[in-house]
């Protein structure tokens, strides 16, 4: 994860990351429907600035025993486990999450990746959100 992050400072990542912990974050944009495309959950987020970064988080249901060979597969491009709601199902509720700028090539990439990731490890990628602080007015 260090290398990751310092790879991002040094070769086009933002001068201050944003803190995926931040208590003040919102959802800007989302999609848990598999027919919709990336651009057009992006275009319908009026909220989203497209010029600063996001926490883009993928929402997946994994068998238990499959959840920590997931997170470290995940782990090499940079995302990292969030807490997700427990729940008394066969499959479990994980989020995985990174910081990056959206577009939608990018979000159809990493949607088509989280899924692929879901797949083979016997569960369901549900869907995506993205994260910023709130936009002041001016």
């Amino acid at each position: 994860m260090v290398v990751v992050r310092m790879w991002r400072r040094l070769f086009g990542g933002s001068a201050q990351e944003l803190d995926p912990l931040r208590d003040d974050l919102v959802v800007v944009a989302s999609s848990f429907d598999d027919a919709e495309a990336c651009s057009t959950a992006l275009d319908r987020a009026k909220a989203l600035d497209r010029e600063a970064d996001a926490v883009l988080r993928h929402h997946l249901r994994l068998p238990a025993e499959q959840l920590e060979s997931a997170c470290e597969i995940a782990g090499y491009d940079g995302y990292e486990r969030a807490e997700a709601a427990a729940t008394a199902q066969e499959l479990v509720p994980i989020i995985l999450q990174r910081v990056q700028r959206l577009d939608p090539l990018s979000c159809s990439q990493e949607r088509s990746r989280m899924a692929g990731l879901a797949q083979r490890h016997d569960g369901v990628a549900d869907g995506w959100d993205a994260l910023q602080p709130p936009r002041i007015a001016p």
